[in-house]
């Protein structure tokens, strides 16, 4: 398939050709992304900060292993936290040649699992899935006697889901309430009641909701060994893309998925904690290194996406942090060019903030900036009427994100059924009588559905539903110049196909969204809005944990930002009100005239960590160190380099080195080879290396020998022949 233009990079790269080889793969790789493309084997822990290509750097170490040779691609899972990731994740190993890759989320990979095994295990057919539980709630508490409102009911909701991910049974909900310090809604026995009867309603109908998916499948891999060996036989390398995120219940699938193996990646930011009410904990990611003493763990702190300006910010923000999370946090170092320094805005009341935030937007949209790349952030989703209004006003189309999916959308489910009657019917299908390209077809069918050539005036439903339409038409404008020939039946193709991964066609308007919802987007320019204290951090947030969460939910929508990133906050609610509002307390350092600004260090330190511990870690990929090649044959792997590359070994050098190595053996009443082994002598012979950090890269000479060899070897690679035999001589003292 052709690609479409670049308007439309997401789709570009996953109908581009794919790498020629395995070390293609690794072309365009940062050293610390490389890093993470060449370990693959044992546990490895990537530390990645935002902007810094965590995506593509575990989507090129899966490739690059599958491409390799190391990795059979039905063997590898990835592991995400939304489908619309993992249709991402699927997306670019298909363009990388790895296709066959599991990349699921952990409730699609455990729903598969337990539809295949229930009838083996339990018997029967698997219960139906409720896919919203809210309902059931609502007449759980009824059987209680317990009204609950529309809030509550959301929020009793969540507790049930908190319980069921923390592996909370009813009974045990208000002790496990108290000890975790967690502010329930209602009396946490009332909840306690309200769940037992929610659990009964779901037995006594057969049914089973989300939080059970990973129930079930930790039962039944806990209880039938033979089931749990089926599919560690299926799934034998595995990654985990943000797992700071994961909860208790989803670690200890993971534990049973795994067995006693250590094959798995993990990928994660604690400074990105921000669903811990959910149960997720960066406990996991933090303890890595405890639970795994032989890891290799990786830093990412090269920031792609963000200016130096905002990524100062960032660094700030975090400075000031506290906590666990805090003192592992990882100070990003910006690699684009300066940009404007983020702007701080005070404004006298709310709707004077959303004027003055629509204003500000329509000059960026008439500087040449996309409605599609600029977006409002705020804490709550009820903050984002106002904002919708004062867009309207200045006729900026806008988006609403955090409702349903863009093809679960019922205007797009209906303007999809439209387009394939049309394709089917051909020339036949009245609609399409004097139009004769494509662009021109598919705005007359989706002119039966509710689109106009002109926006409807105003905000709200009727709005949300035009843009929905006019993305689609969008899409087959850009399909079309990428694909002249297209035909209408393509394009239905490609919309089936775009759905099957949820990539969804961009809708060109500003996005409204809580911060909650924009993580792991970004954008152009970000505006950070309604930033006072009750509501950043929010009221309800009392202790030292869940006012650090609210730093980390500000952090992330301050990364959010690549250019331009405005922050901004009233001093009242409505006009003429009691100005009694201040800044949140999270600014303060940051923004003018609230004290010294934090400028930041040298910068992030990336990298890589060996692991220690008593196993021997498994090494990865060798590549010649003539021409780069990956090694797979054992006679080239012990060379370093390909059979057919030149040696550059030094003869002279390498005589002088077996003679001083025989020397120090004797002295030591060790074997040679404890010394250094003859493939490394031979490496040293090869390289000649004339640095400390240049012996010490060498496979082999780990730092305890560079310690205690080092000088003598680099004073012969030097030519300075009394090297050995001072080095052979006894000690005086």
């Amino acid at each position: 398939m052709t690609p479409t233009p670049a308007t439309d990079p997401a789709l570009s790269a996953l109908f581009r050709s794919s790498p020629s080889s395995a070390d293609a793969v690794l072309d365009g790789l940062d050293p610390e992304q490389r890093e993470v493309a060449t370990a693959l084997h044992g546990p490895v822990c990537v530390l990645a900060g935002a902007g810094t290509g965590k995506t593509r750097a575990i989507t090129h170490r899966i490739a690059y292993g599958v491409r390799a040779g190391i990795l059979q691609p039905a063997s590898v899972l990835a592991v995400t936290f939304t489908s619309r990731a993992a249709g991402e994740m699927r997306g670019r190993l298909r363009q990388l040649g790895a296709d066959g890759v599991q990349a699921r989320t952990f409730h699609s990979a455990a729903l598969r699992q337990l539809q295949y095994f229930w009838p083996r295990a339990v018997g029967g057919e698997l219960p139906r899935l409720v896919e919203r539980k809210v309902q059931l709630v609502a007449e759980a508490g009824a059987r209680c006697r317990i009204r609950l409102d529309r809030t509550e009911l959301r929020d009793v909701t969540g507790e049930i889901e908190w319980a069921k991910v923390t592996q909370t049974v009813p009974e045990d909900y208000p002790a496990c309430v108290a000890k975790a310090g967690r502010d329930a809604p209602r009396d946490p026995a009332e909840i306690s009641r309200i769940y037992a009867a929610y659990e009964q309603l779901k037995r006594d109908r057969g049914v089973i909701d989300f939080e059970d998916v990973l129930l079930l499948t930790v039962g039944i891999l806990q209880d039938r060994p033979d089931i749990a060996e089926r599919i560690r036989g299926q799934y034998q390398h595995f990654v985990v893309d943000e797992y700071q995120d994961v909860s208790p219940l989803q670690q200890r699938l993971l534990e049973l998925w795994l067995g006693d193996r250590d094959s798995l990646c993990v990928v994660g930011d604690a400074s990105q904690t921000i669903y811990s009410f959910t149960g997720a904990s960066p406990d996991h990611l933090l303890g890595f290194r405890t639970a795994h003493p032989n890891a290799t763990v990786v830093k990412l702190v090269r920031d792609y996406r963000s200016t130096p300006q905002v990524v100062n910010l960032a660094n700030g923000l975090l400075a000031q942090a506290r906590g666990r999370a805090a003192e592992h946090r990882l100070e990003l170092v910006s690699q684009r060019d300066p940009g404007p320094e983020p702007h701080f805005t005070e404004f006298p009341d709310e709707p004077a903030e959303a004027e003055g935030t629509a204003r500000r937007i329509r000059e960026l949209i008439d500087a040449g900036v996309s409605p599609g790349e600029i977006a409002i952030l705020y804490r709550i989703n009820a903050q984002s009427e106002v904002y919708e209004q004062a867009l309207a006003d200045q006729g900026v189309p806008y988006q609403l994100r955090g409702a349903e999916r863009f093809f679960d959308r019922p205007e797009v489910r209906e303007a999809g059924v439209a387009l394939k009657g049309a394709a089917r019917a051909g020339g036949n299908d009245p609609l399409l009588d004097d139009v004769e390209d494509l662009p021109s077809q598919v705005r007359a069918v989706l002119g039966t559905t509710g689109w106009t050539a002109e926006p409807p005036a105003g905000s709200g439903a009727v709005r949300e539903r035009w843009e929905s339409l006019a993305a689609l038409v969008r899409l087959a404008e850009d399909f079309a110049r990428g694909r002249p020939e297209a035909t209408l039946a393509d394009l239905v193709t490609e919309l089936g196909e775009r759905a099957n991964v949820q990539h969804a066609p961009a809708v060109d308007g500003v996005t409204l969204a809580s911060l909650h919802s924009a993580k792991g987007l970004e954008w152009d320019a970000v505006f950070l809005v309604g930033l006072t204290e009750g509501m950043m951090p929010l009221t309800h947030a009392k202790t030292d944990e869940q006012i650090e969460e609210e730093r980390r939910l500000l952090y992330v929508g301050v990364t959010r930002a690549r250019k331009h990133l405005t922050l901004s906050w009233a001093l009242s609610r409505a006009p003429g009100g009691r100005a009694g509002r201040r800044p949140s307390r999270f600014l303060d350092g940051l923004r003018p005239g609230s004290g010294a600004s934090h400028r930041g260090g040298p910068g992030g330190q990336g990298g890589v960590e060996r692991g220690g511990g008593s196993r021997r870690r498994k090494r990865g990929p060798v590549l010649c160190r003539v021409c780069g090649r990956t090694l797979t044959d054992a006679g080239e792997m012990k060379l370093m380099r390909c059979e057919g590359c030149p040696s550059d070994l030094d003869e002279a050098l390498y005589e002088r080195l077996r003679d001083w190595r025989m020397q120090e053996a004797k002295e030591l009443g060790q074997p040679a080879y404890c010394v250094f082994t003859d493939k490394t002598l031979m490496a040293i012979a090869e390289a000649v290396p004339g640095t400390e950090a240049e012996l010490g890269a060498i496979s082999g000479v780990g730092k305890r020998k560079l310690d205690r060899f080092g000088a003598a070897v680099l004073a012969m690679c030097a030519g300075q022949e009394l090297a050995v035999e001072e080095a052979a001589e006894p000690d005086e003292h």
